[in-house]
């Protein structure tokens, strides 16, 4: 009987202070690693930038000799081969948001606030473990549609080379990319809480954002598209840099602002409203 009632007590990480960051990390990665879910949603954004790139790739080699001048000046076999990023960024950006969501959803987040008060110290842990998920599925996963891709393309002698100039960073760009994605998806559930509110928001300003900006006088296109959440961010796997665009890391580091910005208001909002 004493035994049962310890296990039902919150335990106290540190004596007067409660967990710190790793303890509470430690946790996070239990709760992560037991959902069903979180295995099922990186497994479908795994599989669409490890597959999606490849396939084309190799649909694109068999239909070659038939392909249009056009068309060939327009392939990019890097382009090609991260193309299922597209599509991943779906899976990474629901399971962001589900992530601080269906606690609340469940209830489960008093109990999570109830063993760890530090409100901010459970959001970091939760980013840093979703964050090390991401970029660990997401960079495997690019570097195998790249390889695999490559090989394909070979047989027409249309692939490139891991060292040409700009190609490795674009790879490694590509789960750096879907990393921030996440995080930033992470922070508008956290500043929204309900599921269906923060997926919407999230994929207004990826995908509704660029078309809106797109119905203005083209000066003003160049000058606003370039610093929108998804054109800034998806410059660190290009290679071939566009007008009116911004620089791969610089871009980058755009898109760590917006997501920043997110997991701050978040950061304030968790601590300012009730459970």
């Amino acid at each position: 009987m004493a035994t049962d009632v310890q296990a039902q007590r919150p335990v106290r990480l540190v004596p007067g202070e409660g967990p710190i960051l790793p303890d509470v990390v430690l946790s996070e990665f239990t709760k992560f690693r037991t959902v069903r879910s979180t295995y099922a949603t990186l497994v479908a954004a795994f599989v669409a930038a490890a597959a999606l790139g490849p396939v084309q790739c190799a649909l694109y080699a068999s239909r070659y000799p038939n392909v249009d001048a056009h068309e060939k000046a327009k392939f990019s076999a890097l382009g090609l081969s991260l193309n299922g990023i597209q599509l991943a960024q779906l899976a990474i950006g629901v399971l962001g948001v589900l992530l601080i969501t269906s606690e609340y959803t469940t209830g489960l987040i008093r109990a999570t606030f109830g063993a760890v008060p530090q409100r901010r110290t459970v959001m970091a842990a939760k980013a840093l473990v979703f964050a090390a998920a991401v970029v660990i599925v997401g960079e495997i996963a690019c570097f195998i549609a790249f390889f695999a891709s490559q090989a394909f393309l070979s047989s027409k002698h249309l692939e490139t080379h891991i060292g040409d100039p700009g190609v490795l960073r674009a790879v490694i760009g590509g789960g750096l990319y879907l990393a921030v994605l996440g995080l930033l998806a992470l922070g508008l559930g956290t500043v929204i809480r309900y599921s269906a509110g923060a997926i919407a928001t999230l994929l207004g300003m990826l995908f509704v954002l660029p078309g809106i900006v797109g119905a203005l006088p083209q000066a003003w296109q160049n000058t606003i598209s370039q610093y929108l959440p998804s054109n800034a961010g998806q410059q660190i796997f290009a290679v071939h840099i566009k007008p009116f665009t911004l620089q791969p890391w610089a871009g980058l580091g755009v898109f760590c602002i917006y997501a920043a910005v997110a997991l701050f208001a978040g950061a304030i909002l968790l601590k300012r409203r009730d459970a």
